[in-house]
């Protein structure tokens, strides 16, 4: 479902005498439906950096990015986001949502830009919140005022309103207390029992141990030379 072959990344440092840095060179890695990969490595080894590049946001040097039937190497902005909207879903460390918007809204809105009605979205999203412990009371305020941790379990409702085929988890443990840890493990498990291809960053050990079937070393892909 998800495979990248010799896929490499430089960035340029204008306000460096145009320096350019290779940061991952030649990254190989395919994920099956039904599987759970974690990126590790040390700190800066390029693990944001290559989940961002599965995602779009940072474009490549050299290689291809398949989600299904989908290069996003090659593909054009208008199939990225429709990738987006229906078969890859991204977790990130932390919420980005308009002000104002009620967390209700933040939840179902991955659903209705795929043409949910209104109702069956928003029933999906209070089972989520109910499930991920979020006061009902707070449903109906911007969850841009939340703790970290309420946010965070927005983030993941969020991400998890759809069955993506292909998630992306950017440390989805991580400012959890052991219980909601668990209830997010558990919703991992069931996405990768409905046959998505899961690729994640998890600092915590436990947590990584328990879910994944494998982990993938970026530190492998990294080359060490400065140009």
């Amino acid at each position: 479902m998800i495979t990248l072959t010799d896929v490499s990344k430089t960035f340029t440092l204008h306000n460096q005498g145009s320096a350019v840095i290779a940061v991952i060179d030649k990254a190989n890695l395919t994920v099956a439906p039904g599987e759970c990969v974690a990126l590790t490595g040390a700190s800066g080894a390029g693990k944001s950096t290559l989940m961002r590049m599965i995602y779009g946001n940072y474009l490549t040097q050299s290689g291809s990015i398949r989600i299904g039937d989908v290069d996003l190497v090659q593909a054009q902005p208008r199939d990225v986001i429709a990738l987006r909207r229906a078969k890859l879903g991204y977790v990130s460390q932390f919420l980005r949502v308009v002000p104002r918007v009620p967390t209700l809204d933040v939840v179902a809105e991955p659903l209705r830009v795929l043409g949910i009605p209104a109702p069956a979205a928003q029933d999906r999203a209070r089972a989520l919140l109910t499930q991920l412990n979020i006061p009902q009371r707070l449903w109906g305020l911007s969850p841009t005022t939340f703790s970290g941790g309420e946010q965070q379990r927005v983030n993941i409702a969020r991400g998890f309103a759809h069955p993506y085929p292909a998630l992306l988890l950017d440390e989805p443990t991580a400012s959890l207390d052991p219980h909601n840890r668990e209830i997010v493990l558990s919703l991992i498990a069931d996405a990768k029992a409905r046959g998505a291809a899961i690729i994640g960053i998890f600092h915590d050990a436990e947590a990584r141990d328990s879910i994944c079937d494998r982990e993938i070393d970026v530190g492998a892909f990294t080359p060490q030379a400065v140009a």
